[in-house]
């Protein structure tokens, strides 16, 4: 099933040649993608920008990332196309998810999407906050309630709290009865507050160590040496879930605790439960940097903190 509208041969998409710094970005006109089975063609109206995007530009993806490749997974836009064996999706859908297992793909004027990694965009939810939620969103829920089988009334630390994943992470715990300890910097502590947390810490004042003890889970969106130190705030049985870094499975042994590190899995029934909550004013999403698809090797400027960028997803506007 298709538009009637002609569709355009050659689109304008975000172009990675050489693995690099933001440099080696291009803005280039390609063939138009077409879908294969089990797949859809969005227009795409806006491409959220992640920390994941860097990392494939520079070649420190954990996936094979063969070369040439189009960046970008969010999205959201309006199917034109589907592939064999789509039954789900039609020609005109306002969707949002991702593009793909490589998180590749994205940020074009047309991109290819599996249709089992998409869902109907909800009423009202408009299309740069639609692409700004697939992949954080549901790395927020999966920490917390597949990953941690957190249940209502337990006790959870999330690091990084005022980041993406972080602030989500800290919405849905509170929407679901869990009591949530946090740490952040000193000029996000308000923030994170307001996003449901009972008690945050600023982890440049203060060791954690001292106000938390005994939690059901932690969840690590920072690594390093926040994540070794986490293993002596939990409970015996309690687990700590790092969506950064594999933990030390020795360390977690000797505390008798699980840890687990895992990668987002983005399927149409995870999006449709975070539509849901979205509809129902259980979850916002925070868009703090919103650019024309021109200006992508600017947004990658601000990933590698070169540039300032307000707290915030950061979205390309291409539709």
């Amino acid at each position: 099933m298709s538009t009637t509208t002609p569709l355009p041969a050659q689109i304008m998409a975000l172009r990675v040649h050489q693995f690099g710094p933001p440099n080696v970005l291009t803005l280039e006109s390609i063939e138009r993608p077409q879908p294969g089975p089990g797949e859809v063609l969005v227009k795409v109206a806006a491409a959220g920008v992640g920390p994941w995007d860097g990392w494939i530009r520079a070649g420190k993806s954990v996936l094979p990332q063969p070369l040439p490749l189009t960046l970008g997974s969010d999205l959201s836009g309006i199917v034109v196309d589907v592939g064999p064996g789509v039954t789900a999706f039609r020609a005109g859908d306002a969707v949002f998810g991702v593009t793909n297992a490589q998180f590749t793909g994205a940020q074009a004027e047309y991109a290819v999407a599996k249709a089992d990694m998409i869902a109907l965009q909800p009423s009202g939810m408009d299309n740069i906050e639609a692409a700004s939620l697939p992949v954080i969103a549901i790395t927020a829920w999966q920490a917390l309630f597949e990953r941690a089988d957190l249940q209502r009334g337990q006790t959870v630390l999330i690091h990084g709290a005022a980041g993406n994943v972080g602030a989500l992470a800290v919405q849905l715990g509170k929407q679901a009865g869990l009591t949530i300890l946090a740490t952040a910097s000193a000029k996000d502590v308000d923030y994170v507050r307001c996003q449901g947390a009972k008690t945050v810490i600023d982890y440049r004042s203060r060791r954690f160590e001292d106000v938390a003890h005994d939690v059901d889970a932690v969840i690590d969106l920072v690594g390093g040496d926040t994540q070794l130190r986490s293993f002596s705030v939990l409970k015996p049985g309690g687990v700590l879930v790092s969506a950064v870094s594999q933990p030390d499975q020795a360390r977690a042994r000797q505390m008798n605790v699980r840890a687990t590190f895992f990668l987002v899995e983005v399927t149409t029934a995870r999006l449709q439960h975070i539509a849901a909550l979205w509809s129902q004013g259980a979850l916002r999403a925070s868009v703090g940097t919103e650019l024309p698809l021109a200006a992508a090797r600017s947004a990658h400027e601000m990933l590698e903190e070169v540039r300032p960028h307000p707290r915030g997803k950061i979205v390309l506007r291409i539709g």
